[in-house]
């Protein structure tokens, strides 16, 4: 390979928006190239779970490079012993990192400064951003969790029905021509679900279940096996209803095996989905990156880190610029310029804008390419989560199985809507652990003699209800052997978990930027980002979600453990950003102040959506850029909206749809 073949198409990015654009242009006969910033994929993931198990911290990115798990000795001012991202060539951002954005040489985010004089409840106030991403072959599918749900039309039309954030363009028909490429993405993936439960929800929000939708409308492989947890809320909600909604339970379709599909294992029940699935039993971009070489006609550079889009005098992108790499955080050791009829960006919500801001040395594009109309970077989204956790009355043996089985879809639309954000429910599989750093804390809660989970103490809740798991219990017991592996036993079976994914609307000042003074090892800026929670419309479906919780609790007959935190704290270091963490407040009708921490579902989406204008958005409806005709973006920074569905199906089935798109423009 050089820099002399002529390609149709190069792509930036090679997760799964990438992959599948690929794999559908190499099937047409288009020759194809990817550039990858990150390592090439690996012939086996055992390097990677080595790297998981020996990391103290599981978080999502722990197996994967650059490191990120105690890279460097912990210091005072470094406790995490977190790498500082000006020595990587594809540093990220990682969970990690969120509780380290007061350090910029621990983050890979730069920040905006806070204005002064802030409360709690201010809607002004700034915020960390809470959720990662992989820059390797891949992409993020190497952490997904593998949910495969569909959006629905209704999400498609928020401003029409609600008055509520934008519409996508073309509304519903934008959703119903999508319908096909959503049957071709489960087909790709490989989904495993349950129909008669799905249409179940369908119906409830107006999806035709008959005709053209329903006669092509199948998983690929039957559903995996519900939870007892699942069983639990099944046999336990009877009638129930909140807001004017049905609540029942629904199988989660998902992109794991429940038998031996694609050459792969089925499920084998380990519950460490994210961050890596040890047998390749869920699905992740590399399937369909092998898939892309097997036509023979893509390639794959890795270790190239594209740096710059070059414009012709048309204002057609001409060529993208890169540097490459030949050691992990070594210097760079070549540069160059690839050539195509048309490009794709792939690289994330992310990476893509700031690839599109760093090309600023184009006549008529000095604030980037792409960007004639200041969009690029702004609307930048995310699910925000609302946690609630609670202590069954019989065992539920949590910590096997994928991390979600089940979830609750039937809250997902309705006229609430105008007031405040929609969310589903996620039935966590995994105990207290993303709640409540589970099974460590209360393990040392036991042995030490502290109280961080609750169980060691002889409070109560908010609705009166005592919190020690075992009355006989002394507050504050510090136990050893048989008693304390009995005690355990007793805990971590019962343990019960709840997440909202909470729709967040779209906002113009969130936004990603470049850093003015922070770059990576290969002296290419770092992001510059601006995150908050901009109005009350989020913030009450907080509020619902912790009464809602209450409910759900109390209908299977649980202990609610729920802990709020304090109250947010505004912290400013030397030549820091002044922003809180993750944590907020809001006062209710009834004049309750809550304090709420809320999490990140890894959800990235926005910052180079599609819209019905160039001043609204970078992209139409094809995916193609309104200022330069030969230039197409795939991937989550695409969508409009959030929605209340996770994201990487409609990922899939938008990609495939614009692969579609690019074979007619290259005819």
């Amino acid at each position: 390979m050089s820099d002399s073949d002529v390609y149709d198409v190069v792509i930036v990015g090679a997760g799964i928006a990438g992959a599948i654009v690929a794999h559908e242009l190499g099937k047409a006969g288009k020759k194809v190239l990817i550039l990858e910033g990150g390592p090439k994929v690996p012939p086996d993931r055992s390097g990677y779970m080595e790297t998981f198990y020996k990391a103290n911290a599981k978080t999502p990115e722990s197996p994967y490079p650059p490191a990120t798990q105690a890279a460097v000795p912990a210091t005072a001012d470094n406790p995490l012993g977190l790498p500082d991202p000006a020595a990587e060539n594809t540093p990220r951002y990682t969970v990690l990192q969120v509780d380290a954005w007061r350090k910029k040489t621990q983050s890979y985010f730069d920040y905006t400064e806070q204005e002064a004089g802030l409360t709690g409840t201010s809607l002004n106030a700034k915020f960390a951003f809470a959720s990662s991403y992989e820059r390797v072959g891949g992409g993020t599918t190497w952490h997904w969790l593998g949910t495969c749900l569909r959006l629905f039309p209704e999400d498609f039309q928020l401003k029409t029905l609600y008055d509520q954030g934008v519409d996508w363009p073309g509304g519903a028909d934008f959703y119903y021509d999508l319908v096909p490429f959503y049957e071709k993405a489960n087909r790709v993936i490989g989904v495993s679900g349950d129909k008669p439960s799905l249409e179940q929800v369908y119906q409830q929000y107006n999806v035709e279940p008959t005709g053209q939708y329903g006669a092509e409308y199948d998983f690929a492989m039957p559903g995996i096996v519900p939870s007892l947890q699942d069983d639990l809320y099944s046999k336990s909600l009877g009638a129930m209803s909140y807001d004017g909604n049905p609540v029942y339970v629904t199988p989660t379709p998902q992109g794991r095996n429940s038998v031996p599909h694609q050459n792969r294992r089925q499920c084998a029940g380990n519950t460490n989905c994210i961050p890596i699935c040890p047998i390749q039993a869920k699905y992740d971009a590399t399937v369909t990156l092998a898939d892309a070489q097997q036509t023979g006609n893509v390639d794959i550079r890795y270790q190239h880190v594209a740096s710059n889009i070059q414009l012709a005098a048309d204002d057609s992108v001409c060529g993208i610029d890169y540097l490459v790499y030949d050691q992990p955080n070594g210097i760079a050791t070549g540069s160059g310029t690839v050539q195509a009829k048309a490009y794709v960006l792939a690289a994330h919500a992310i990476e893509t804008p700031k690839l599109l801001l760093m090309s600023n040395k184009n006549p008529g594009f000095e604030c980037g390419v792409a960007n004639k109309h200041d969009q690029v970077g702004r609307h930048l989204m995310d699910h925000i989560m609302y946690l609630g956790w609670g202590l069954a009355k019989d065992p539920m043996y949590p910590y096997r199985g994928p991390l979600a089985t089940s979830g609750i879809e039937s809250l997902r639309d309705g006229e609430f809507r105008r007031e405040r954000s929609a969310y589903r429910v996620e039935i966590g599989n995994e105990g207290w652990q993303w709640a409540a750093n589970d099974p460590g804390t209360t393990l040392a809660d036991f042995v030490f003699g502290q109280n961080n989970s609750q169980l060691n103490g002889n409070s109560v809740n908010e609705q009166g209800q005592p919190l020690r798991w075992n009355s006989s219990a002394q507050p504050f017991s510090k136990l050893f052997g048989a008693e304390l592996v009995q005690t355990l036993n007793q805990v971590y079976t019962r343990q019960m978990r709840l997440g909202y994914l909470i729709e967040q609307l779209p906002d113009p000042d969130n936004r990603v930027q470049l850093s003015a003074d922070l770059k990576d090892n290969l002296g290419l800026p770092r992001p510059l980002v601006t995150y908050r929670l901009g109005s009350d419309y989020e913030r009450k479906s907080f509020v619902s979600a912790k009464k809602l919780t209450t409910e759900l609790f109390n209908k299977v007959g649980a202990t609610e453990y729920t802990k709020a935190p304090g109250d947010p704290v505004f912290y400013k270091t030397d030549g820091g950003p002044e922003v809180t963490s993750t944590s907020f407040q809001y006062t209710d009708d009834d004049g309750t102040t809550h304090n709420f921490k809320f999490y990140g579902a890894g959800h990235i989406v926005g910052t180079y959506r599609m819209g019905t204008s160039p001043e609204n958005s970078v992209l139409n409806s094809r995916q193609q850029s309104w200022d330069h005709s030969n230039l197409y973006m795939v991937g989550s920074g695409v969508f409009p909206t959030i929605a209340t569905g996770n994201p990487t199906l409609t990922i899939a089935a938008l990609a495939l749809q614009a692969a579609e798109n690019i074979k007619q423009d290259l005819v």
